[in-house]
């Protein structure tokens, strides 16, 4: 399963074009406010697992096993129905939720950090503590659908396209690339909608 394709001067695996495939489906599905993102994002998270693993990218693999617990929860509550049967709405977070976010974030950056680098052998431990704990929030914003959650994932997709570079995975950095387009587009549909 983990057979070297080459595209030009790029090489990848069956692995890594399955995952990306699956985690495009995932951000088109959320752009659209579809619950179709969760269930791709669950197979594409977890061959993620995997491929970080194997790049030594270990908060990154972390993250990718978050996401997968998170995928269930948005999953469950973007289909559960209020008093009025309907599915929870697109919302803007409160300005103690900007402030517990932020004061989160910052937490969640430092004990990474200081874990990658105190006890793997990283290359990159800022920029993946940063980037994970940018996601972490995204995604909790996400589950909870709030339009801020686009913001999260424009920031973590541009600084994961130079990172998945570095890293030689040069389709999981197309992959973060198209991830920033669509999620600028999913910033102007959902602030459309709300």
């Amino acid at each position: 399963m983990n057979y070297l394709i080459e595209f030009g001067p790029f090489k990848t695996t069956i692995v890594e074009i399955i995952a990306v495939v699956f985690g495009l489906a995932s951000v088109w599905s959320m752009k659209k406010e579809s619950i179709l993102a969760f269930p791709f994002g669950i197979i594409n998270v977890l061959i993620y697992v995997y491929i970080c693993f194997v790049s030594k990218l270990y908060a990154f693999a972390s993250i990718n096993l978050f996401f997968a617990g998170m995928s269930v929860y948005g999953w469950i509550n973007w289909a559960r129905k209020d008093q009025g049967d309907k599915n929870i709405r697109i919302s803007r977070c409160s300005m103690k939720e900007l402030i517990l976010n932020s004061v989160a974030l910052l937490a969640f950056f430092i004990i990474l950090r200081i874990i990658l680098v105190t006890y793997t052998d990283s290359v990159v431990p800022t920029w993946d503590s940063l980037t994970t704990a940018i996601y972490i929030i995204a995604m909790w914003m996400l589950a909870r659908k709030r339009i801020e959650n686009w913001i999260g994932w424009i920031m973590g997709d541009t600084i994961s396209t130079g990172l998945f570079i570095y890293e030689g995975l040069y389709f999981s950095s197309f992959q973060f690339l198209v991830f920033t387009i669509i999620a600028v587009f999913g910033f102007i549909e959902w602030r459309r909608k709300l």
